[in-house]
Formats: C-alpha cells, sequence, structure tokens
C-alpha cells in the first residue's frame, strides 16, 4: 500500500519501486523509465504552486507522475502514453500505492491540448524512433517520425506563457526553445530545468 512508497526516501529506491511490475517491465527499466531521484528532483522545480497542473510527455509506466504525486500532494499530475498496455500498468500502479493527484492519458501527445497544463516533463520519449536498443515493442519507429514528434513538441512549447517551466531528462538543448533559459542543472547535466522568459 502507500508504505511501500514511502519505503523510497532510503536505498534501492529504483528497485523496490520496479518490483511491482511485471519482469518484462522492469528489465527495462534503466534504458525507458525515469529514475527516482531525477523524477524527486524534477518535480521539485516543477511543483512549485499548490494546484499546479503538469504533464508528462510520454509517461510510459507512470513513475515519474507517481513518484512525483506522492512527494508533492498538492500538485495535479498528468501522463500521457500511447501505448495502452503501459496506462493500464500506470493506473494499477497508481491504486497500489494510493496516488490520489497522478493521472493518466492513453493517446498520442499530439492529441493533447497543452493549454490545459501549466508546466512540463520530458524524458526524450522520441528517441525510440531513432536508437532500437531495449526497444519497447515493435511500435512502428522512423527517422520521419522522430522528426515529426520533435518540431510538433518545439512547436507547442514556444507557445507556452511566460513563466513555463519545462524539466528535461536526457535531452539535447535543440529541442529546446530560445525562449526558455536555463534555470538549474544536476545529476551530470542530464537534468536540466528551464522557465519560459518571453
Amino acid at each position: 500500500m502507500k508504505y511501500c512508497l514511502s519505503s523510497l526516501s532510503s536505498g534501492h529506491s529504483d528497485y523496490r519501486f520496479d518490483r511491482f511490475f511485471p519482469e518484462q517491465i522492469r528489465m527495462l527499466s534503466d534504458r525507458h523509465w525515469t529514475p527516482y531521484q531525477i523524477a524527486k528532483d524534477a518535480a521539485n522545480f516543477l511543483a512549485h504552486q499548490p494546484g499546479t497542473r503538469v504533464l508528462d510527455i510520454g509517461s510510459g509506466i507512470g513513475k515519474f507522475c507517481l513518484m512525483a504525486g506522492y512527494h508533492y500532494p498538492e500538485t495535479i499530475f498528468y501522463g500521457v502514453e500511447q501505448r495502452r498496455e503501459l496506462i493500464n500498468l500506470s493506473q494499477e500502479a497508481k491504486a497500489f500505492y494510493q496516488i490520489k493527484n497522478a493521472h493518466f492519458i492513453h493517446g498520442n501527445f499530439t492529441e493533447i491540448n497543452f493549454d490545459s497544463f501549466d508546466h512540463f516533463y520530458f524524458f526524450n520519449s522520441f528517441l525510440e524512433n531513432i536508437d532500437p536498443t531495449d526497444a519497447i515493442d515493435d511500435l512502428n519507429k522512423s527517422l520521419q517520425l522522430y522528426s515529426y514528434y520533435h518540431n510538433y513538441l518545439f512547436e507547442q512549447l514556444k507557445k507556452r506563457p511566460k513563466g513555463t517551466r519545462l524539466a528535461t531528462f536526457d535531452c539535447d538543448i535543440s529541442q529546446i526553445p530560445s525562449s526558455y533559459q536555463l534555470a538549474r542543472i544536476s545529476h551530470s547535466s542530464l537534468l536540466k530545468m528551464w522557465v519560459k522568459r518571453y
């Protein structure tokens, strides 16, 4: 139950969280799911006001939203994920850990109204389109799809209002519009935190 997440403040946090999931999903953890400390630090930056709505773009099994939701109960975390089976696992984990402020949306992120959210988290979920290492499944992938997603997100971020916060993990700065100013860097520069200045 919820006490399981409270134990994550000590060592082996990722292992303790991941063991809820099937073995096939656990094997993908290092490659595809946000590490516990990254999730906690990114959420600390994004959850700066009560009632803030944060969207995780490509939420996978929901690890970021669940970890962040546990530590910041006054912020609402949403994850959008195109794979139904991963959404189902996210919902099961949400119920098991009793995280009420994490919500999961089945669909492609290009179908989402970005105006419904205040801040954003992005762990380069498009990379799987050009790097098949430890692939989640055989979903159609291509350089064209990678470019389309990259450009779509870039344009959506450009449209966000001044003050929008963005946390990126393992992303190239070319994916971020110049209107965003780098506010913090941590975890060997893999985690970057941005604020839209204009």
